[in-house]
């Protein structure tokens, strides 16, 4: 029988990279709902391709464009997430979701009940909504899959083991564009340098947040949430080639180090076939960067990011929401030229330093509107303040 899937996110990366490995089997495969938010011609043309009857788009001047090329096609195109009790009669296989940003959350959340396993690849929901979607996944008694590339090593680390058996983990971080440049260059740095991430390929925020380590800080967050391990035991280790990405010390002695080729098509496929024995061709063992792996602590002159787990309360909150919004929101001005690079880290910090925001350290998100409320509010606020 052929497994029913829906794609959160179909023209971003990270789903079309799953199209592309469900490209190579598609026999075993249905694909129910695609979606996308402006990018209405190759959602189209994805839709055309995989024969697939339903789709969303958010963005509503690329909404009615859609409608127009696709007359007559025998398509059912909407414009809001309000209709997926339109579009599923029944629990799909799979259900990938990779929205960015905030406005991931609501999606993802609404989807779960229609989903028997959830890859999640979006950061912000688990960062900022990561009680609400736990509490989604027990009441539908929904599988859940993390999809970054860290934290699929965790959880594939920990298979028919517990968590309490964790004394620490360790993520990698590449260190991204300006782990050797000279500190005194840093007032200086420019959109098109931060953007050349040496190992990967991405999209501009994320390409941003990486460059400033804010991303392993996201990363940290999302560990804590998912596995339920105190900051405390979560660890980030600067590691340029990328080969590693994680790493398991359990309280009998023994080590896992988890690895793979910097290619997000391993962690996407792993959650794909979890449960079969489908095989993934890929390189054999890279000898050489085992025997140099160059770990190192990181440098938090060159990272003072980082510093920001010294900021976190022990237990999920609503300032994490702050943090989220805030950084988001200085990412875009630095992207229009409006501040520079260096200052996305200074303003942050002094934007979650007041007593406002502090405050949301003992708040805790209750219901969805909590967080869009709160991440419009900060969005608004830092973007008055930072021009």
């Amino acid at each position: 029988m052929r497994k029913k899937i829906a794609i959160l996110g179909s023209t971003g990366s990270i789903g079309k990279t799953l199209l592309d490995i469900i490209s190579k089997d598609p026999k075993n495969f249905e694909i129910i709902l695609l979606t996308a938010d402006t990018n209405y011609k190759l959602l189209y043309k994805q839709a055309k391709k995989f024969n697939v009857k339903n789709l969303i788009i958010t963005n509503t001047k690329k909404y009615n464009l859609l409608r127009t090329v696709s007359k007559k096609k025998n398509l059912n195109i909407y414009n809001s997430f309000k209709n997926l009790s339109r579009i599923f009669k029944s629990k799909v296989d799979y259900t990938m979701s990779s929205i960015t940003g905030i406005n991931g959350l609501e999606p993802t959340l609404n989807i779960i009940k229609y989903s028997k396993k959830i890859a999640i690849a979006n950061k912000e929901s688990i960062i900022c909504g990561w009680n609400l979607i736990d509490k989604e996944l027990k009441k539908n008694k929904s599988q859940f899959i993390p999809v970054d590339s860290e934290h699929f090593s965790l959880w594939y680390g920990l298979k028919n083991l517990k968590v309490k058996n964790i004394e620490n983990i360790y993520l990698t971080a590449s260190g991204g564009p300006f782990k050797n440049i000279s500190l005194n260059k840093f007032k200086s740095i420019n959109i098109n340098q931060a953007l050349k991430h040496p190992n990967w390929k991405m999209g501009k925020k994320i390409s941003i947040d990486s460059a400033t380590m804010i991303n392993k800080v996201y990363e940290v967050i999302e560990a804590r949430n998912i596995f339920n391990i105190d900051y405390k035991k979560i660890k980030i280790l600067i590691h340029p080639k990328s080969y590693v990405h994680a790493i398991l010390k359990f309280d009998n002695g023994l080590t896992k180090i988890i690895a793979h080729d910097t290619t997000m098509r391993i962690p996407i496929f792993n959650t794909l076939y979890s449960n079969n024995d489908k095989r993934l061709k890929s390189k054999t063992i890279d000898i050489n960067t085992l025997n140099n792996l160059d770990l190192k602590i990181v440098e938090l002159k060159r990272f003072p990011m980082v510093k920001l787990l010294n900021f976190l309360p022990s237990k999920q909150s609503l300032f994490e929401t702050v943090i989220v919004s805030a950084n988001d929101t200085l990412v875009e001005l630095f992207l229009n030229n409006k501040i520079k690079f260096i200052d996305i880290q200074k303003k942050l910090f002094k934007i979650i330093s007041k007593k406002k925001y502090l405050k949301f350290k003992n708040k805790y998100p209750k219901k969805i509107q909590d967080i869009v409320k709160l991440n419009n509010y900060v969005r608004l606020k830092t973007l008055e303040n930072s021009i």
